[in-house]
């Protein structure tokens, strides 16, 4: 008999789903996309209704080959590549290619990577969504037409190699933007003022001055904090007014996929990308007890939707476990935001019966982490809210009132199983005012705190705060928050440091020249309602040629009157300076190369003197030159940092720039040093080398690996952990001491 074949995306997925099935079932992967556009060409017939042009990705023949022998044993072919839009186009270019004429194949669900709801998916099989399949080609057009025709002006007026897409230029932008808005804040000082008050029965609390004459008090500088500050000194004080409130706090929804990441960022300290990998693998399973299982539903989602049957789990679980004060009386229904898909349940636990400590051994430390959040976000959920009694004392002090306040906690609800990591602002914290103050109480003055302020800039993003601000303007996915986020960094336009992103002058650059060709294309508004008609492309509310053809008539008349201004925008680039060319006098200018910023003589092409820009300003060393005395400095040449003597020219020493890392490999006595490739990407090597070859890719760090001892470790692209170059082990930052 022949057997059904059923096609999923990952091996471990494969595997997992294989083993619910049984021998009646062959589970074979794809590997994610196995078609799509070509590489090195727009792979558009723009004159013939967009029509794509697919191909079979480079390194996937095979896999194809395979799929297509194993689809031609089959009885039928079941498509279960996930349950987005881009499993959706997985399924249908698979198809295309594999099932044979007659054969029947059907489309099949999986939202979650249990037996019982494997077998239900495969039971209630359907068809192919084309409309969603319409919709994710369109938005594989809209990107391929901005890229392949934008990207190109940026070659014209900077440098080949540059790229430019539709979503990820408005992610840039907000980050560019974001730092303009830093660089042009202007601080303002202000002052409070503290009064430290006592009770009749010496109990001591603060109060904060905050108006006079029933006004809001305003303190800009220290004189006037100083003239207000002798003014109550001389003042009597007596509790004017206390109020009581009773406050509920209501659980927060199960999460979706962006409060994922930012919640994973904030409290777990993973990066976006370190999440949706570890979610991945709790999605398609993983090997327990009593075999392999999905642990979470699926995680792309933008829905707080809950099975009925999940929250039924979850309030049998929260009544054995706290009883039935943390249980509301009906379950917690949370609305999902207008313009949601909705189309797949909240990220929750696959079964609650799958406790996180009772899985721990059989997890990673981060899918361990990851999981109990997940788990306790979605059980929190589902409780009552916490229950608070904010106590507030208004103070009179001749003219001035000043305010103390304080929060007690009466009743924990969810927060027993979700505890927040700080007050919201402006809640009172918990505090020790006196049980016993009351309305007339008369208070003693015991001490003035005067402290000056600061007004703060906006923060920079960082990735958890990049995604949220995404998701509030309706730019991109849930499936498209990572691979945004990673692309800017890619790319170079966008750097991390210290978990904030910072535009850099080359993002900073392309984004000018992208706002100021395109004003009407890299806008937020813009690509929010693209995005909004691809979710109406997939409802078959339009047809996806009309959207493509909309966008593309006003896209090329733009595209064709900044072409004709290529060239004024690259001469607005080029900056002059008081440097003259060495070979033919004339004056030397920085231009823009694939390397950055070099300085080239103003005579090109005639004369094609060029040399490398270095940092004028250079960082003290505590190296002193080993051949005339002087203290070394490190500069930045074409090739990255290096260590020069301050002598120079007089002395020309020079050294390359350490880590005061050692050389990893057994044996070997060097230290790390930053290089730089011929195409001017930065690496780590060996000082020994040649002798030595040790070289990587990722910054190496001074760290003692616990396994086999290496004198370093090297970063992972998570950015949240290490590796050890020796012996492969990967560990978490905050398990190491770094030197």
């Amino acid at each position: 008999m022949a057997k059904s074949l059923v096609i999923v995306e990952s091996p471990a997925k494969a595997k997992t789903i294989n083993k619910f099935l049984g021998s009646d079932y062959i589970v074979k992967p794809t590997g994610g996309h196995i078609i799509d556009l070509p590489e090195k060409e727009i792979g558009i017939d723009i004159e013939n209704g967009f029509e794509p042009r697919y191909i079979v990705i480079k390194g996937k023949k095979k896999i194809l080959s395979d799929l297509k022998e194993a689809a031609g044993k089959a009885e039928a072919v079941l498509l279960a590549t996930d349950p987005d839009r881009e499993g959706e186009a997985i399924a249908w270019h698979v198809a295309n290619r594999i099932v044979g004429e007659n054969q029947p194949s059907y489309r099949v669900l999986i939202n979650q990577i249990t037996k019982n709801a494997v077998l239900e998916a495969v039971k209630n099989k359907g068809e192919l969504d084309l409309k969603k399949v319409n919709a994710q080609q369109a938005r594989r057009v809209l990107d391929r037409l901005v890229g392949y025709k934008v990207s190109p002006f940026l070659w014209k007026t900077m440098y080949s190699g540059l790229s430019a897409g539709r979503v990820q230029s408005v992610a840039l932008r907000l980050v560019v933007e974001r730092d303009a808005e830093i660089e042009a804040f202007v601080s303002e000082e202000y002052w409070s003022i503290d009064a430290v008050l006592s009770t009749a029965q010496k109990e001591v609390f603060k109060a904060k001055l905050i108006n006079k004459n029933g006004k809001t008090l305003k303190i800009g500088n220290a004189e006037e904090s100083a003239s207000i500050a002798d003014e109550l000194k001389s003042q009597s004080y007596s509790v004017s007014d206390i109020s009581k409130k009773k406050t509920k706090r209501q659980p927060y929804p199960p999460f979706i996929t962006s409060t994922l990441q930012q919640d994973a960022s904030r409290r777990l300290g993973f990066t976006v990308h370190r999440t949706m990998r570890v979610a991945q693998t709790l999605y398609e399973g993983v090997e327990l007890s009593d075999g392999y299982a999905g642990l979470i539903t699926y995680m792309r989602t933008d829905s707080t939707r809950i099975a009925p049957e999940a929250i039924e789990e979850a309030r049998e679980y929260i009544m054995g476990e706290w009883g039935s004060d943390y249980l509301p009386s009906k379950p917690n229904i949370y609305r999902t935001k207008k313009g949601a898909q909705d189309a797949h349940e909240a990220i929750r636990p696959a079964s609650m019966s799958r406790k996180p400590e009772d899985v721990k051994p059989f997890l990673s430390v981060e899918q361990f982490k990851l999981y109990r959040l997940i788990w306790n976000r979605f059980i929190a959920s589902q409780m009552n809210p916490s229950e608070s009694t904010v106590v507030t004392a208004d103070i009179e002090a001749g003219v001035y009132g000043l305010r103390a306040s304080a929060s007690h906690l009466d009743f924990k609800g969810f927060l027993i199983v979700y505890e927040d990591l700080k007050p919201e602002n402006g809640e009172p914290q918990e505090s020790d005012l006196p049980k016993s103050l009351k309305k007339g109480d008369n208070l003693n003055l015991e001490e003035l705190l005067p402290t000056q302020h600061f007004t703060k800039p906006p923060a920079r993003f960082t990735e958890a705060t990049l995604v949220k601000q995404l998701e509030a303007e309706g730019i991109g996915r849930p499936s498209t928050y990572a691979q945004i986020i990673s692309t800017i960094q890619t790319r170079e336009y966008v750097q991390r440091e210290k978990g904030k992103l910072l535009s850099t002058e080359l993002g900073r650059k392309v984004n000018n020249l992208l706002v100021n060709g395109f004003p009407n294309l890299f806008t937020v508004d813009f690509t929010a309602n693209m995005e909004e008609e691809l979710d109406k492309i997939e409802s078959g509310e339009h047809m996806w040629l009309n959207v493509v053809n909309d966008f593309y008539g006003p896209f090329t008349v733009t595209l064709n009157e900044v072409s004709q201004q290529a060239q004024e925008l690259k001469q607005s680039m080029i900056e002059t300076t008081e440097e003259v060319c060495e070979k033919c006098g004339k004056p030397m200018i920085i231009r823009w190369g694939r390397n950055g910023k070099f300085m080239a003589c103003s005579g090109f092409p005639k004369c094609k003197n060029t040399r490398p820009l270095e940092q004028v300003e250079s960082e003290k060393s505590d190296d002193i030159c080993d051949k005339c005395g002087s203290p070394m400095e490190i500069k930045n040449g074409r090739y990255g940092r290096f260590i020069a003597c301050s002598n120079y020219p007089d002395c020309q020493n020079i050294k390359p720039f350490t880590l005061g890392v050692k050389c990893p490999i057994e044996g070997c006595d060097g230290d790390i040093v930053e290089k730089r490739s011929k195409k001017g990407r930065l690496f780590y090597g060996c000082s020994k080398y040649p002798k030595c070859k040790y070289a990587s890719w990722t910054k190496p760090v001074a760290a003692t690996c616990p396994t086999c001892g290496s004198p370093a470790l090297t970063e992972t692209k998570s950015d949240d952990s290490y590796s050890c170059p020796r012996c492969k082990s990967t560990f978490n930052k905050s398990d190491l001491e770094i030197e």
